[in-house]
């Protein structure tokens, strides 16, 4: 048991107000000299320097309580007491505190000693302190509790050692985790309890919860759950919501929390109007409406009014306003259910910033984060511009919070911006593994940097090696060039495709990338890109022996020899002559074999891409739009020269019941730009298009002599088209944090128009009058490919899983199928 310091002061005052002998309490007397008693360590004079008379020298009772409060306050001492000595003399004894020898922590298995050593006010070689004890005590177990482990027991332990030192153990029963054993929501009719747990961040404890820790109860985690409800409702429309309570109880039973979120959703508006008004003389308020995010009859969206108002308040700034500050305002109709929007924008105060503190950065440099703000010392402040800075510091993902306040400064014009932020480690070493159906086994080991030297450099290496695919990669990004907001990467890579049951040859690219990023919008970015890379086939020699038609290396088959010279195929029609024998073995396509003669081929192209983003999530998402358009052309140098542009665009949207409804569209052409087009250069297809067909699987194809003995190669085509519906829903029979998720869809779209090489005079491969058939024979049908099918999507600890069962409706007569597709990795 330990004893305050503070109630031993009071008593031992309240004891020498009644054993001192004093003339009258009011009278004071001339400063007697004071003895100090008992100290080692503290200087007398030290002691004595407490004890301070008024301006008359003298010293009265109340500077006498005063002196010995403050000595038990200093921490110094177990002990003080104030005696009377002969001729009225003070006698101060004091019984020291020990000094600390070690600190030592015993039975922490889950938080290592450096962090509790950090955490505790008592140090070594420092001065012992009960209270501290005490506090410290109390301070390693609300760490433990922040970690989940409710059942922590932290036992003191003080060892006497000699000349009044003392080792301090810290005994520490971690307990097992306490975690969340159930969700509720209470109030929520618009929206499920199984779709507002995808909202939070707190999560029911499961089987696979050891792989994660957002299932342990922590009260900061509830606290901010009940913020991420309201604002989710807030952005559908319920301008009345409120998160009324989040309340916890901790059930013995299950040795876990019950967490239970009280909502009251109130109705549904949508927006009936949008004015706009100005108090600022020569100030059109109506030319503020293009940088409105909000519209008519859409639902109330309190994020699109937010965007809106923060767009505005910068152009005024921008046109030279830049004190205007835009308040939104909103009038309910109660009974249409419409809000009617009102953006006010009036002539703020007169503030300027004065200083920017930054507090806590203690490995990113300074300018990282000020190149973040859009405003700087001696600029008029702007809340919106300051609030954009914010949410960039907290995208950079170098901190775990980023708070900026703002402090009087100097006089009442002037603000002082702190910014509070709390570094987080910014490495990454992982080692990823997976399987699909067209890639088989891979694995890769990647180290990577986002805050290099804490001058926000990106910086990446990776190593791939697969039963199918190997390869190695550099990356690197400075996000802002020559201090401006553009971001220059540079991407390095080597790539070997190996032949599989899909290809009958292996491909290997070696090449670099730099590029230039710019943010348009939050929403809207644009990259250019130049790529210069060289390409390579490789054939086995049995694949490979039609490059001398007329010399020792045809050596004819016995199924040549039955067949083709004997005047009839497998199937008994006549084809004696009418191909050039290297065909009968099974040889690869043309254009491969060709690729291959020709050597390595060097591709320079310039490129850019344009990607428009609104999705919610992007790992999970339930709505919003992503289109991505990209254009590259090839011919500035190098060997080939074309221009292949292609879109991909996604749509979400929730539907009923937790059901997420997704169109994907997507479509590509390939134009030849002089030169003639290789196989390589081509779209190549399969169930990255349609489900339920193999890669490379749909298409132009190479039918010389297949199926008999032809090796039947995909050619690739220059156009392609493809769309897919899709229904993702809920097991609502399992728990939310399981992460799997059922669909269906449907699939349409084609690929066609190969215009590759198709003969080659070199092995006699050329149509003739005596030889008609003798040049590359091919299948370019433009029929459009359909599928339907059923997939189970898996969100789980070991990374993103997809299982696919398709059954193709209609197909090419030359295409492949394969039904069934497996697909995903982790990393750990």
């Amino acid at each position: 048991m330990y004893v305050g310091m503070r109630v031993r002061a009071g008593l031992l005052a309240a004891l020498i107000m009644f054993a001192m002998p004093v003339s009258s309490p009011a009278v004071a007397e001339s400063v007697p000299s004071i003895e100090v008693e008992g100290n080692r360590r503290v200087e007398a004079e030290t002691v004595r320097s407490y004890f301070r008379p008024d301006s008359g020298g003298r010293l009265d009772q109340g500077a006498i309580d005063d002196g010995l409060k403050a000595l038990i306050e200093t921490g110094l001492f177990q002990d003080v007491r104030i005696n009377r000595g002969a001729g009225g003399q003070i006698v101060v004894s004091v019984v020291e505190n020990p000094v600390i020898g070690r600190i030592a922590f015993e039975g922490n298995k889950k938080i290592k000693d450096e962090q509790l050593s950090g955490e505790v006010q008592s140090k070594a070689r420092g001065t012992f302190s009960r209270a501290m004890v005490q506090s410290d005590t109390l301070r390693i177990a609300e760490i433990y509790r922040r970690s989940g482990r409710y059942d922590v027991r932290v036992t003191p332990e003080i060892i006497e050692q000699p000349n009044n030192r003392v080792d301090l153990i810290f005994t520490v029963e971690e307990g097992a985790k306490t975690g969340v054993k159930s969700i509720e929501f209470v109030g929520n009719n618009a929206y499920s309890s199984y779709r507002l747990r995808d909202v939070i961040k707190t999560h029911e404890s499961n089987l696979l919860s050891f792989l994660a820790s957002s299932d342990i109860y922590d009260p900061d985690r509830v606290e901010a759950d009940r913020d991420l409800i309201r604002r989710f409702y807030l952005k559908n429309g319920f301008a009345d919501v409120q998160v009324v309570a989040a309340l916890t109880e901790y059930d013995p039973e299950k040795k876990g929390f019950n967490v239970t979120f009280k909502i009251e959703e109130g109705s549904q508006y949508r927006v009936g109007s949008i004015d706009f008004r100005s108090s600022i003389p020569d100030f059109d308020p109506a030319s503020m409406r293009n940088y409105s995010r909000v519209n008519v009859g859409s639902l109330y969206n309190v994020e699109s009014v937010e965007k809106s108002v923060e767009e505005m308040q910068i152009e005024a700034s921008r046109r030279g306003y830049a004190f205007a500050v835009v308040r939104p305002g909103g009038d309910r109709n109660f009974e249409a259910h419409t809000v009617s929007v009102v953006f006010n924008i009036d002539e703020g105060p007169r503030t300027y910033i004065e200083r920017i503190n930054l507090r806590g950065n203690t490995r990113t440099r300074d300018y990282v984060i000020r190149r973040e703000f859009d405003v700087s010392e001696g600029d008029a402040y702007n809340r919106a511009l300051v609030d954009r800075a914010e949410r960039r510091l907290k995208n950079l993902d170098y901190f775990k919070s980023v708070k900026i306040t703002t402090e009087p400064g100097s006089s009442s014009d002037r603000v002082i911006l702190i910014v509070d932020m709390e570094e987080k480690s910014t490495g990454d070493f992982s080692i990823s593994g997976g399987y699909s159906t067209t890639d088989g086994a891979l694995a890769e080991v990647s180290v990577s940097e986002r805050n290099l030297l804490g001058r926000g450099l990106f910086a990446k290496a990776a190593v791939t090696y697969g039963q199918y695919a190997r390869g190695a990669s550099l990356s690197f990004v400075e996000p802002y060039l020559l201090d401006y907001r553009v971001a220059l990467g540079l991407d390095v890579s080597y790539r070997a495709q190996l032949a599989n049951d899909y290809v009958s040859y292996s491909t290997t690219t070696l090449g670099f990338s730099p590029r230039l990023g710019f943010a348009l919008r939050e929403d809207l970015s644009l990259q250019f890109r130049y790529s210069l890379f060289q390409q390579s086939i490789t054939l086995p020699s049995i694949l490979n022996n039609c490059n001398n038609l007329a010399g020792p290396a045809f050596f004819p088959t016995p199924t040549y020899i039955s067949t083709v010279l004997g005047g009839v195929d497998p199937t008994g029609n006549a084809q004696a002559g009418l191909l050039p024998g290297c065909l009968s073995d099974g040889e690869s396509s043309l254009p491969v074999r060709q690729a291959l003669a020709n050597g390595a081929t060097w591709t320079s192209s310039l490129g850019y891409s344009l990607n428009y983003n609104t999705l919610d999530n992007n790992k999970n998402p339930t709505d919003g739009l992503l289109i991505d358009f990209k254009q590259d052309f090839a011919g500035v140098g190098g060997d080939v020269s074309y221009l292949k542009s292609a879109i991909d665009a996604k749509y979400y949207t929730p539907l009923v019941a937790d059901i997420v409804g997704l169109i994907h569209a997507q479509g590509g052409m390939l134009n030849s730009m002089g030169s003639q087009l290789r196989m390589l250069d081509q779209f190549q297809m399969g169930p990255n298009l349609i489900r339920g067909f193999a890669p490379n699987g749909i298409g132009p194809r190479d039918l010389t002599f297949y199926p008999y003995t032809g090796s039947g190669d995909s050619l690739g085509g220059t156009k392609y088209w493809g769309v897919s519906a899709e229904l993702q829903m809920p097991f609502w029979f399992l728990p939310k944090e399981v992460g799997l998720k059922g669909a269906v869809y449907a699939d349409a779209g084609s690929l066609w128009d190969y215009q590759g090489p198709t003969s080659w005079t070199a092995t006699g491969e050329v149509n003739s009058p005596t030889c008609p058939t003798c040049a590359m024979q091919y299948d370019d049908s433009n029929i459009i490919r359909t599928s339907v099918g059923v997939g189970l999507i898996w969100q789980s600890p070991f990374g993103p899983l997809r299982f696919d069962y398709a059954v193709p409706l209609s197909k090419g007569k030359y295409d492949i199928v394969q039904q069934f597709r497996f697909g995903g990795g982790t990393s750990f």
